[in-house]
C-alpha cells in the first residue's frame, strides 16, 4: 500500500483528472465530494488532503479547520486546489491550515511537483 491521497471536490470530472493524474505515480486515490464526505474517509493510511474550497454544505477552508482540531487528522497536510486566486482566500486558507495552494486550471506536472514537495 502506497501513499494514500484524498481529492475533495464536488466536481467529478476534476476529482477523476486529480485522481488520473497521481495515480500514474503511483498514488492510491480517494475521493470525496464534499467536506462531510471526506471527514468520513479519513483513515491512518492518509498522507495528503487536496481540496477545493467552494463546494455546498462545507467549505474547504471549514474542512481544513475541522481536522486541525481532531486529533487524528490535524497534522495531515492540505493542499487547497482551487480557482479562488485572491490573496484574503489564500490568507484565510493558510491561517486555516492549508499547506500549499494551487490555481486551477494547473497542469499535472505542477500537481505532482507539488505533491511532491509536500509529502515527498
Amino acid at each position: 500500500m502506497g501513499k494514500q491521497i484524498l481529492i475533495v471536490d464536488d466536481s467529478p470530472s476534476m476529482r477523476q483528472m486529480v485522481n488520473f493524474t497521481l495515480s500514474e505515480d503511483g498514488y492510491e486515490v480517494v475521493e470525496a465530494d464534499g467536506g462531510q464526505a471526506a471527514l468520513a474517509k479519513m483513515g491512518d493510511a492518509l498522507k495528503l488532503v487536496i481540496t477545493d474550497i467552494n463546494m455546498p454544505g462545507m467549505t474547504g477552508i471549514e474542512l481544513i479547520k475541522a481536522m486541525r482540531a481532531g486529533e487524528k487528522t490535524k497534522f495531515i497536510p492540505v493542499v487547497v486546489l482551487t480557482t479562488e486566486s485572491d490573496a484574503g482566500k489564500q490568507a484565510e486558507g493558510k491561517a486555516a491550515g492549508a499547506t500549499a495552494w494551487l490555481v486551477k486550471p494547473f497542469t499535472p506536472d505542477k500537481l505532482k511537483e507539488t505533491v511532491k514537495r509536500v509529502i515527498g
